[in-house]
């Protein structure tokens, strides 16, 4: 008796994805947006490129040193070194005050303060994070200046050894880059803590109740859950606010006394920074003199670039990190 084999059973078919059309048009927008950005960002890098190769090609000075134009008559743009050193110093001086103490407010607001307390902490930083930086300038040369002339004595005094705080001419004024690496920590305060605070608000609230059920302190549980959670977005806090401080033109501009030397002494009024330097002589400038100017904003333009592939590629090695999923 032969038996027949049961017909198999046809594979099942695949569910037909529906693409409605108010997604389709999302997805055009969207990739169109990301096309104009890079076609933008392409175009200001050729601009300054074409502009700056041609004031290098007729710099009779030097490229690091100074860049001299009209024959003398005019002042000389500072040099690419001292530029670079100025921005690059103040910067840093205020990436190391502000991100342990932007963190700190933020944990504060998160994890310690009552829930009135927090909210109107977070109210008055989203205020200081809209002030202009023109009040910030004005504030600083006001009130900064004068009062800082204290503390760069006792610096001076007790730390002067270190050559980064001796102070070579004690009646001098504080306009120098260590009072606008303060200043500068003063108003990029706030963009950190504010996206810092908001990152910390998306750990996972079974995390620190497991920790806590464990036996952790709270400062345990920061350190051990909400930290190692929270790091890629506040090295992405602090990466935009070392992007203001590269970039910041009228609050420095108002409190730095530039000087075309460079320097090791943080505390004298020496250097000067690329936004400085060019809202400070672009107006008395000729042609070759703006040009000139535009190379050092082209410089600083690849400073910005390398700092934030520099921040992608930190953020990117922990991206496997998950809170939800570790």
């Amino acid at each position: 008796m032969t038996t027949t084999a049961p017909p198999s059973a046809a594979p099942p078919r695949a569910a037909k994805t529906v693409t409605r059309p108010g997604d389709r048009i999302f997805a055009g927008m969207s990739r169109g947006s990301g096309i104009f950005l890079l076609v933008v960002m392409a175009a200001i890098a050729v601009f300054l490129t074409v502009r700056a190769v041609s004031a290098i090609s007729k710099d009779h000075g030097n490229f690091l040193t100074t860049f001299e134009w009209n024959a003398g008559l005019n002042p000389p743009v500072f040099g690419i070194a001292v530029l670079a050193y100025g921005t690059i110093v103040s910067s840093v001086i205020a990436m190391l005050i502000a991100v342990p103490i932007a963190v700190g407010i933020a944990l504060f607001i998160t994890h310690y303060a009552p829930r009135r307390v927090g909210g109107v902490l977070a109210y008055v930083i989203d205020l200081l994070a809209a002030v202009p930086s023109i009040i910030y300038g004005l504030w600083g040369a006001i009130f900064l200046v004068p009062h800082m002339k204290g503390l760069n004595l006792w610096l001076d005094t007790y730390f002067g050894w270190t050559v980064i705080f001796d102070k070579q001419d004690p009646n001098s004024a504080a306009r120098s880059l260590f009072t606008v690496g303060i200043l500068l920590a003063i108003m990029i305060l706030p963009i950190i803590t504010n996206v810092s605070r908001e990152v910390i608000r998306q750990m996972p609230k079974m995390h620190e109740e497991a920790a806590l059920a464990l036996g952790a302190t709270r400062w345990e549980v920061i350190r051990l859950s909400v930290l190692p959670f929270a790091r890629s977005g506040i090295i992405s806090a602090s990466m935009l606010g070392l992007g203001r401080a590269l970039g910041e033109t009228m609050a420095v501009a108002t409190v730095l006394s530039a000087s075309p030397q460079l320097s090791a002494h943080l505390l004298d009024p020496l250097g000067g920074t690329f936004s400085q330097n060019i809202v400070a002589k672009f107006g008395e400038a000729d042609q070759f003199g703006r040009d000139a100017l535009i190379a050092s904003g082209l410089v600083l333009f690849f400073i910005t670039l390398l700092v934030n592939g520099a921040a992608r590629l930190i953020i990117a090695r922990r991206k496997e990190y998950s809170g939800a999923n570790a």
